[in-house]
């Protein structure tokens, strides 16, 4: 990755599979050279081939108080959208979601750091990118630094002073920052609810359908497999709320081995 523009309108990047540019104060978008199947193409193949594979990366960070910003992302792309059909939206959320969250993690941990060494302008002082792939990262501090006094202007409704750092269960909260904001995470949020408790009411059920019948008014083979259901059904229940919890609620994990 380089960095080729800079300016008060952000600044434009090249990297091997494409081209980047952030577009202040707060767009970043990437995207990809005219591809089929996956090999750039001259002016005559794209006159040969109009469905020339295409696809983009654009991220809005909008800053909305120290240390929170409200994120809204997209990847269009003009291939594979079939898929979109068949999956439901919340599955694909399922993998985003776990990168997104180290990502805040982490950027959490650093902005405090940068905030202990005097702020953005000595954020060198805090980081260390030593790698082409860190281009874009020195680029927007660049840029902030020169075009913005390394800071957001809050304009008087914020003094810029981050907050303590809350729990990492707060932290790394997902039901309020996502779920609750997206139709398709909440639509499976809910069902899957509802599954959990139509799993436990099953199991119930058949304990209770065992226990009040006489034994000789049912086989020993049926009286087994109804219990087998029940546990079945109940350790289903169970698996199901961990999974909630962890896909729409909180998941922890351990960064230095993700």
């Amino acid at each position: 990755m380089t960095v080729k523009k800079l300016d008060v309108n952000g600044f434009f990047a090249k990297r091997e599979w494409g081209d980047s540019e952030f577009i202040a104060p707060c767009i970043y978008h990437a995207y990809t050279a005219d591809q089929v199947d996956g090999t750039e193409t001259s002016a005559e193949t794209k006159k040969a081939s109009p469905a020339s594979r295409k696809l983009s990366l654009i991220f809005i960070g909008v800053p909305v108080s120290p240390g929170h910003s409200r994120l809204i992302w997209t990847f269009p792309r003009n291939f594979g959208v079939w898929i979109d059909k068949i999956v439901p939206r919340w599955f694909f959320h399922i993998g985003q979601n776990l990168i997104l969250d180290s990502d805040l993690y982490l950027l959490h941990v650093q902005e405090r750091k940068i905030e202990n060494i005097g702020g953005s302008k000595n954020w060198q002082n805090a980081c260390f990118v030593p790698t082409k792939s860190d281009a874009l990262v020195v680029g927007f501090r660049r840029w902030l630094n020169k075009y913005s006094d390394g800071e957001v202007d809050w304009r008087g409704k914020f003094s810029g002073a981050l907050l303590p750092s809350p729990p990492r269960e707060r932290l790394l909260e997902r039901y309020w920052s996502h779920v609750v904001n997206c139709k398709s995470c909440n639509t499976a949020h809910k069902g899957l609810n509802a599954l959990e408790i139509i799993l436990q009411v099953v199991s119930v059920g058949l304990i209770g359908i065992v226990a009040a019948t006489k034994q000789y008014a049912m086989s020993m083979v049926a009286r087994t497999t109804m219990v087998s259901m029940a546990i079945i059904c109940f350790a289903a229940s169970k698996w199901l709320a961990h999974f909630i919890k962890k896909i729409f609620h909180y998941h922890d994990y351990n960064h230095a081995l993700s």
